[in-house]
């Protein structure tokens, strides 16, 4: 594959990326974000591990930037102490990220419907598991330091991990199914990696 190829396919890969990272001002309902999309999709489709995790990486955290300090004020004020670089336990969230981009790396190098359902559904296992026990270390006085606190925060957590399901599957058909068309339309765009 030539060179012009590789970037318009590139070009195309990143841009998918920053939109569905911008929806994230969109406003909607908690959880229902395109998070592990863009992992997920990152991983899929750059034929360069590296570019896999610095593409969404870099768009998670502009993404972030544009919410913590446009979206939240505007939407929710009583969220917003002013500006902030980074979100409260961003270390869970970013560290479940490169799980999920880990995830992608070992079950999306073919990409097919059935592989796009589960791994998203893993996604949202792993983003849900990982950060609810970020927030169980971080508020022992909210839910107790004991594994009943443990439970009792994933139990609060149910209701937006199904959010986060729906989102990251409605993400998932939404970028995989666009690039898979625009791939089928436009032939040059394909290559496998």
């Amino acid at each position: 594959m030539n060179n012009n190829k590789i970037q318009l396919r590139g070009g195309l890969v990143i841009a998918i990326i920053a939109f569905a990272a911008l929806s994230r001002l969109i406003p909607h309902p908690w959880n229902f974000t395109p998070i592990a999309a863009i992992g997920l999709f990152g991983a899929a489709y750059f034929s360069k591990k590296s570019w896999a995790l610095i593409i969404p990486f870099a768009a998670l955290f502009i993404s972030d930037l544009l919410v913590n300090n446009i979206y939240y004020p505007i939407f929710f004020p009583e969220f917003y102490n002013g500006f902030s670089l980074m979100s409260a336990g961003w270390y869970w969230y970013y560290g479940a990220f490169a799980l999920i981009i880990g995830l992608g790396f070992l079950t999306l190098n073919k990409v097919k419907p059935m592989a796009l359902i589960g791994t998203g559904i893993g996604a949202s296992i792993i983003f849900f598991l990982v950060t609810n026990f970020g927030t169980w270390l971080a508020y022992p006085a909210m839910y107790g330091s004991s594994p009943a606190g443990l439970l009792a925060c994933y139990t609060a957590g149910i209701p937006f991990f199904w959010n986060t399901v729906a989102g990251d599957l409605f993400y998932i058909g939404v970028m995989f199914g666009s690039f898979e068309f625009l791939k089928n339309r436009y032939p040059s765009l394909a290559f496998s990696k």
